[in-house]
């Protein structure tokens, strides 16, 4: 039976989100199975867009029709553009490119999202059951991403994908949440500092990355928002999220072009090479999210498949008002442990007519704020009860 639009729509936002996680995951692990994936990943978005192309010809079949239309190819245009980034970042693992260590130890500290992985001991009491079961992402805030079974990987698992013993899970989130999630997998406990970044001597260069890394997806984030919500004021932010991304990309060649006079030994140059790579990559990623965003800003009608295949993905984008007096009012984003309580990622916060586009642990939350979060419905609906003045606040 052929595919709708919408089917395939979802299909292809799901995998090319995927492919970002899988592709930071492949150069951050230095793992050429994951990266592998990433391009198995590319070739069947290739083909999806393909089809979805050929269903939205066939089904503009009137002016008002082609209208509408025009914007899903435009968005399945760039979501293909960003899994070719995404792929382009794996490749470099295929082709031996390595960050050094301390560099990849410090993007895994001080990202907003980091990545962890480990292995489910004999007596974990994930063991046997299934990821909706154990409940991980709600209870950590850290999603899992892919699954390595013997020699064999799962990607993308589902709430249905059953946990055995002896798999190693590969899971992104907030660093607050990864030592509940080492413990309760693996009965590891991880010494995890939560520094903030401005405490910490970073090379120029690991801070840019970070930066890069950071705003990019989150131009993907709010480019998706923008549209789901045909909210101009988010679309907005993600052009300046563009133009931030290009000034740092400018700023790391810059660095590194010095650099190269200080490098000795190929591998010095190779490493130098491999971040101009990722940080072009970053910069497609931010341009494409800025083509999505470009269709509320230039008030392209959008089609309704569009919205219906947002609600059916597996990760969601709400916007929730915190109300006075809730449990969040006046208290900090770590103090209220806000993603290992729900699972939601606060991807950006509108205070008035500023926008908070990094918030962080430390970031305090206030009455009349509006909390863009992603994550699972399950998630919203903690965040919700979180947010709402009719749940009582906790006493200190």
């Amino acid at each position: 039976m052929p595919k709708t639009v919408k089917d395939l729509f979802t299909e292809i936002k799901d995998t090319t989100e995927l492919m970002v996680d899988l592709a930071y995951s492949a150069i951050l692990f230095d793992n050429e199975d994951i990266a592998e994936e990433v391009l198995d990943l590319e070739e069947k978005t290739e083909e999806l867009v393909r089809n979805l192309r050929i269903v939205s010809i066939l089904a503009g079949r009137r002016v008002e029709e082609a209208e509408m239309v025009s914007s899903i190819l435009l968005i399945a245009s760039a979501a293909q553009k960003i899994g070719e980034a995404a792929a382009d970042i794996a490749t470099l693992v295929l082709r031996g490119f390595k960050l050094p260590k301390e560099m990849i130890n410090e993007i895994l500290l001080e990202s907003e999202e980091t990545l962890v992985r480990t292995r489910v001991s004999e007596d974990s009491e994930v063991a046997g059951r299934t990821l909706g079961e154990s409940r991980l992402h709600s209870r950590t805030g850290m999603r899992v991403i892919a699954i390595k079974r013997g020699f064999d990987w799962i990607f993308d698992p589902d709430r249905d994908t059953k946990i055995l013993k002896g798999d190693v899970l590969i899971a992104r989130g907030d660093i607050s949440g990864v030592r509940e999630f080492m413990k309760i997998v693996s009965g590891e406990v991880t010494e995890y500092e939560d520094t903030v970044i401005e405490e910490r001597e970073l090379e120029k260069s690991v801070d840019i990355l970070i930066e890069m890394k950071d705003l990019s997806e989150l131009s993907v984030d709010l480019g998706y928002s923008s549209l789901l919500y045909y909210n101009e004021e988010i679309a907005n932010e993600v052009y300046y999220l563009e133009e931030k991304i290009d000034q740092l990309k400018l700023e790391l060649v810059s660095w590194v072009l010095h650099a190269v006079k200080k490098a000795e030994g190929d591998e010095n140059i190779k490493i130098l090479m491999s971040l101009i790579d990722i940080a072009y990559s970053s910069e497609i990623i931010a341009d494409a999210a800025k083509e999505i965003a470009g269709i509320v800003v230039k008030k392209h009608e959008i089609h309704p498949v569009f919205r219906s295949a947002m609600m059916e993905s597996d990760e969601i984008l709400s916007v929730i008002e915190v109300s006075k007096g809730c449990e969040l009012d006046g208290r900090t984003l770590g103090e209220a442990r806000v993603e290992s309580n729900t699972g939601m990622h606060v991807i950006a916060i509108k205070r008035g007519n500023r926008w908070i586009t990094k918030p962080r642990a430390n970031t305090k939350i206030s009455a009349g704020d509006f909390l863009f979060a992603k994550g699972t419905r399950e998630g919203e609906e903690l965040l919700k009860k979180m947010c709402s003045a009719t749940l009582q606040r906790p006493l200190a």
